[in-house]
């Protein structure tokens, strides 16, 4: 039995790995680390009865208590998930996003490579390559040029990581995705925010002009891409993950409200985010030929499922914002255009 170091498992892709992983994988034991911040829900995985698992609340920056966690178990694998993770916040507070993302990345890397693990799997994001114009794809090979202190906190994450692989011959993965939708994802985010938003009656807030393209991949694709990438991928290789589903994010915010039956009259275009990346699609032909990935759900149905799960979970995402996630709204919205 393989045992998995997960960071972040309590966050939005984390938890659905976990969750993945323990119902499918009876071979693999989890111990998940999370510093349980605002993102994070000790609701997402009831530890009593998932098999194969353990939780420990502790953050990645604290080095002592993360060597702890190395000291006390036989860890196989390394798969971080763990990440400050919203372009809005890293442009209100760029230091937690330098403090968790590579502060912290660096700090698994230290004790994986002391402790010889046998796999560390990076998970990182389409962010760190930029902004796309009409035409292209990123590719692996794409350069790094990210935009937000957010993309280059992971930028800088990712080439630590690599830069292990280079200097020490650590067996280093990275995963490279696009935008993430599903269950138990975080209200800031641009879905689960419209979907709560149109439920609740409140104007959903749009940026700019409203015709910012997203590539769209629902959660489970992207965990079994994970899961490939850990189990067949090549050390020192990049893996770009996507789900095929390009949109502007007028038109996806137009088409929860038609399956929901709400008005297009919710949407309130607001001041465009600083330094808005335009375009972002991603080209995953690498995993898809090497290691036979390729994303199941196309968006309409996997915006059905989402929408279904916010529906039949009001009281998770209630709890939500009710919070100081008011304040936080406040703060970003509020403003008019």
């Amino acid at each position: 039995m393989k045992t998995y170091l997960v960071t972040g498992g309590l966050g939005f892709i984390g938890t659905n790995f976990i969750k993945y992983v323990a119902s499918n994988r009876k071979d693999i034991k989890i111990i998940n680390i999370d510093s349980v911040t605002y993102a994070a829900n000790p609701d997402n995985i009831d530890e009593e009865k998932t098999i194969n698992y353990k939780f420990y609340k502790i953050d990645i920056a604290n080095n002592d208590e993360l060597s702890e966690i190395f000291k006390k178990n036989k860890i196989d694998y390394v798969v971080n998930f763990a990440a400050e993770s919203h372009v809005d916040r890293s442009i209100l507070n760029p230091s937690i996003f330098i403090k968790t993302n590579v502060e912290g990345t660096l700090n698994l890397l230290k004790l994986s490579l002391e402790y010889k693990i046998e796999k560390f799997l990076q998970i990182s994001t389409d962010e760190v390559y930029g902004s796309l114009g009409k035409e292209g794809l990123f590719t692996e090979k794409t350069p790094l040029s990210p935009r937000s202190p957010y993309s280059a906190s992971k930028a800088s994450a990712d080439m630590l990581a690599m830069s292990f692989f280079h200097t020490y011959g650590m067996p280093v993965l990275i995963t490279r995705c696009s935008n993430n939708y599903g269950q138990y994802q975080f209200p800031e985010k641009l879905i689960p925010l419209t979907i709560i938003n149109a439920l609740t009656g409140k104007d959903i807030p749009l940026y700019g002009d409203g015709k910012n393209i997203r590539d769209w991949v629902y959660v489970d694709d992207h965990v079994k891409g994970v899961l490939a990438v850990l189990e067949k991928g090549e050390f020192g290789e990049v893996y770009n993950i996507g789900g095929r589903s390009e949109m502007q994010n007028i038109d996806i915010i137009s088409l929860i409200l038609k399956k929901l039956n709400k008005p297009l009259s919710l949407i309130k275009y607001v001041k465009d985010r600083a330094g808005h990346d335009r375009r972002y699609a991603i080209d995953f032909s690498k995993i898809n030929k090497e290691l036979e990935f390729n994303p199941q759900l196309n968006l309409d149905k996997g915006l059905d499922l989402t929408i279904n799960w916010y529906l039949e979970n009001r009281k998770w995402w209630g709890k939500i914002i009710s919070g100081d996630y008011r304040n936080y709204y406040k703060i970003m919205y509020e403003r008019g255009k």
